[in-house]
């Protein structure tokens, strides 16, 4: 029987030779490979997490203070740069880029290595917190860090250590049976299993000293043009990058 490839086999098929990293914690996650219209920027600058929590504020929200305090901000990004970069220099035109599907595999990829990513560092006992109100200023944002075009922050994510002293726990989510649809789409009337929701919904807020609301509350609030914050330019600022979203 064949043995496992080792780590340094592994990142050598991964890299090439010349460019396999060496501060790499190994576990099983970090196994986990993506295609390559994605890039990360990981921000550790004090003065930069100091401007990202500045971004994330909007109309009503306060922003993620915390940023300031996390070691490390991953700044996931969708990246055609590099394809449309290769693809002008062997002198073709492309025009994929150009188009809704490649932003929206560039999105994808990024999400997914996001995921991996959380994967792994909660393999080694960090822990990570979304940040997708970082595209309420999309364009500064880019600027902030240097975004080539054909490339954007889909979203951000802190990454620490929990602290002990403030557990978390699995938020509740809605019936299987609301959300899991086998061989056709079964839309399910709100009545049937809003009430039970709402009621877990509430119980878990309260537990958690957390502001009375209810969960349709924030649904049409989150739906609003208000709740936008910045949002509704993001497909002027995707075309102003190079996605022409055709």
């Amino acid at each position: 029987m064949a043995s496992s490839p080792q780590p340094d086999e592994l990142l050598e098929a991964r890299y090439g030779r010349q460019a396999v990293p060496t501060n790499i914690i190994w576990n099983e996650q970090i196994e986990a490979s993506n295609l390559h219209q994605w890039s990360v920027v990981a921000v550790s600058a004090p003065q930069t997490r100091a401007r990202l929590a500045e971004l994330t504020r909007g109309t009503e929200f306060p922003g993620y203070g915390f940023l300031t305090e996390a070691p490390c901000v991953l700044l996931w990004v969708a990246d055609m740069s590099r394809n449309h970069a290769i693809s002008v220099a062997q002198g073709h035109e492309p025009v994929a880029t150009d188009y809704v599907d490649a932003f929206l595999m560039a999105s994808v990829d990024a999400a997914l290595a996001a995921q991996n990513g959380l994967v792994a560092a909660e393999a080694i006992g960090l822990g990570g917190v979304y940040l997708g109100s970082l595209r309420n200023h999309a364009q500064e944002l880019a600027e902030l860090i240097g975004l080539p075009r054909y490339a954007y922050v889909v979203f951000g994510m802190a990454i620490g250590t929990p602290d002990p002293d403030r557990p978390s726990t699995v938020r509740p989510r809605p019936a299987q049976s609301v959300v899991l649809h086998r061989e056709r789409y079964q839309a399910r009337p709100a009545e049937e299993w809003v009430e039970d929701y709402e009621a877990a919904f509430k119980d878990f807020r309260a537990e958690y000293g957390l502001r009375d609301k209810t969960w349709s509350h924030a649904v049409a609030t989150g739906t609003s043009l208000d709740y936008m914050d910045g949002r509704e330019n993001l497909r002027r600022t995707l075309e102003e990058r190079g996605y022409l979203l055709g």
